[in-house]
């Protein structure tokens, strides 16, 4: 019994080997890359929005950090899409809903984030989304990367 598992996990691991890149080499590194140009950028808009939202039209850091970080997002999928993401098989359609339910997740990470630092330890807002978005900014990519577009290890077309 323990031979033929052995045997399983070894096939199981061959074909895997055989039919992709490992997501971290040369390539991956690229797209990595990529993923933080296009993400930066699009963080920068969403201080911007969130400045706006707060210190311009009065409201709640937490409030305006969920609106500023869904409208960001959505600019993001667009971008990543055609520059960090080529080569998935999945339709334009059923990518941005993925990508929206893992955005989604990160939202909770942003504005439970937001709350904790701005409203229970009362960090400056605009320090503490920087803060938040390096935790947001990996999950986002790694959940993208494997599960949503599934091209970890695919080649940058």
């Amino acid at each position: 019994m323990e031979k033929s598992l052995q045997v399983l996990f070894k096939a199981i691991a061959d074909s895997y080997s055989t039919r992709r890149r490992p997501a971290w080499d040369a390539r991956g590194i690229l797209r990595f890359l990529r993923y933080t140009c296009v993400g930066g950028g699009t963080f920068l808009f969403d201080l911007g929005v969130l400045y706006l939202f707060t210190d311009g039209f009065g409201w709640s850091p937490v409030f305006a950090a969920g609106l500023a970080f869904f409208i960001a997002v959505s600019i993001n999928y667009y971008i990543s899409r055609h520059l960090v993401f080529k080569g998935t098989t999945r339709e334009f359609k059923q990518g941005y809903l993925g990508f929206l339910l893992i955005a989604g997740t990160g939202l909770v990470i942003v504005t439970g984030g937001m709350y904790i630092m701005v409203d229970i330890l009362k960090w400056q807002y605009m320090i503490s989304r920087i803060l938040v978005s390096l935790a947001t900014g990996m999950w986002n990519y790694l959940l993208n990367l494997y599960v949503n577009f599934k091209v970890a290890g695919k080649p940058l077309l």
